[in-house]
């Protein structure tokens, strides 16, 4: 499905506002998805980006150039869908200067929601050009790239964060500047003498492995599933600093919709529960059945929820047994044996 914020980004291009680049250009698509069929003078050729496993997937089905990190300079212009994160928005737009070749067109456009006027102010702000139009319940706005980009760069780029003086972050990701709460709830009931293979199901950046491997100095080999390749790449570093002596294999994969090819004896798990705004159980139910298919016979799992999320119905479909291992004022912890 095309969101609309991906028409409205394309929409100058269509009504000739934007001349639409010929043959033998270059652009460079950031938080790129599928997008509405190009106007038909639009020739550039597109490098999309996207971490995302679930929007990666479905755009390289369409047969389009998709990486999950941004590589190459000199495009000729750049494209940008904004999200709900401040800090994502910014640092693609500093991507984008780094790597559009001066007087290239960075054009980005989002839905009111995610922060497109106060992105398109902040550009104003840091002396760019900016012009603009609503559309489809949103906002394309565009601006040339000047010959000096270096302060806009500096006060938009992001550096990794640390926390904890242990574990970097990049901003985007869940949780990027603090530990979240309910995972900090599940480690402190992790198993103290866990010797086999575990898998951490939406791994994030890695907090929920080394806990393991703490609480467990025995675990054999933790294999950690992310859909986010940045967080993924934080926790590669993580448990390499943390854990240098832990087995690890990392997977970028969409649990909703790739299935796990091997077995263990634990899972763990924070599951997402998220679809923009909306709360969305059907997530944390996929990756519950998602964690009872990659279980051995007798294998846990032990998973963490906020309180009103309907988890139990299918754990007691998927599972021998399962329970309640306790909850505060947010969260609780669920287990479940195969």
């Amino acid at each position: 499905m095309i969101r609309d914020a991906a028409k409205t980004l394309f929409h100058p291009f269509a009504i000739g506002t934007l001349d639409a680049p010929g043959e033998g250009s270059r652009f460079l698509f950031l938080a790129a998805e599928v997008a509405p069929r190009l106007p038909e003078d639009f020739k550039a050729e597109i490098l999309n980006i996207q971490p995302l496993r679930p929007l990666f997937r479905p755009l390289s089905a369409t047969g389009a150039h998709v990486v999950p990190e941004v590589e190459g300079e000199n495009f000729d212009g750049a494209l940008i869908l904004c999200s709900k994160h401040k800090g994502e928005n910014e640092q693609n737009v500093a991507e984008a200067l780094t790597r559009v070749r001066e007087g290239g067109v960075i054009v980005l456009a989002g839905a009111k929601e995610d922060g497109i006027q106060p992105l398109r102010k902040q550009l104003a702000n840091l002396g760019f050009d900016v012009e603009h139009m609503p559309k489809y319940h949103g906002v394309v706005a565009w601006c040339t790239r000047p010959a000096d980009v270096t302060a806009a760069v500096v006060k938009l780029a992001k550096q990794p964060q640390l926390i904890d003086d242990r574990f970097e972050t990049v901003a985007g990701t869940f949780s990027h500047d603090h530990v979240d709460p309910g995972s900090e709830l599940l480690a402190s009931r992790l198993p103290r003498d866990f010797d086999g293979n575990a898998a951490d199901l939406g791994a994030g950046w890695g907090y929920l492995s080394v806990m393991l491997k703490e609480a467990s100095p025995r675990t054999n080999r933790i294999d950690l599933f992310e859909a986010d390749h940045r967080a993924l790449e934080f926790a590669k570093q993580n448990l390499a600093r943390n854990c240098p002596d832990l087995a690890t294999r990392f997977f970028w994969q969409d649990l909703v919709a790739e299935p796990i090819k091997e077995k263990y004896d634990l899972v763990i798990m924070n599951p997402p529960f998220h679809e923009g705004h909306a709360a969305d159980p059907a997530i944390g139910q996929a990756f519950i059945k998602a964690a009872s298919s990659a279980l051995r016979i007798g294998g846990q799992l032990l998973m963490v929820a906020n309180r009103g999320l309907p988890y139990e119905p299918v754990l007691k479909a998927e599972f021998k047994e399962s329970s309640e291992v306790c909850r505060n004022a947010r969260f609780k912890v669920l287990q479940a044996r195969k």
